[in-house]
């Protein structure tokens, strides 16, 4: 499952296994459904503990770094979110082998929106106000959850025009 070594699977340490795991629909679900909320709660919890927020935030971050690795590889990839782990593994690669401009474009477009959403949040999470954090949640989710059905796409259109993408199939 070798793609090129991306800074941020550099930082992750996603090895060719890791992302296996990762492609276990346990592992999409729990992160999509628990990473964003935990974060938000550890940093808000601020406001409630004091200095011991630290400990959430820590605790946020772990799970974050962890998910990927506690699920076993899935015993099918024929699902939504296994391929758009794929997806991901894909566009990580493309500056190797090449994608569709129509997905980078769009792709693009999904990242930028789920990051526009960062400013509303972090405002939001300063100030401790609770409709900036959740408009800004909702746009990074919103962008998320599009982008990454954009990676499902992108591998479904990739599986078939490169050998090795096919092969991570099961």
């Amino acid at each position: 499952m070798k793609t090129q070594n991306n800074m941020i699977a550099k930082i992750l340490l996603m090895s060719d296994a890791t992302w296996l795991r990762h492609a276990n629909p346990w592992s999409v679900w729990t992160r999509i459904i628990t990473c964003l909320p935990l974060l938000t709660l550890s940093l808000w919890s601020r406001a409630w503990i004091g200095g011991w927020s630290i400990f959430p935030l820590v605790a946020a971050l772990l799970w974050i770094w962890i998910n990927p690795r506690v699920f076993p590889e899935p015993k099918s990839t024929d699902n939504w979110a296994s391929q758009g782990v794929f997806g991901e593994q894909v566009w990580l690669n493309r500056k190797v082998i090449p994608i569709p401009r129509h997905h980078f474009i769009a792709a693009n477009i999904l990242l930028a929106m789920s990051a526009a959403g960062i400013f509303p949040y972090a405002y939001g999470i300063v100030l401790l106000s609770p409709w900036p954090t959740l408009l800004g949640g909702l746009l990074m989710y919103i962008g998320k959850l599009w982008y990454f059905d954009r990676m499902v796409w992108l591998y479904r259109d990739m599986k078939d025009k490169v050998p090795e993408y096919a092969n991570w199939t099961r």
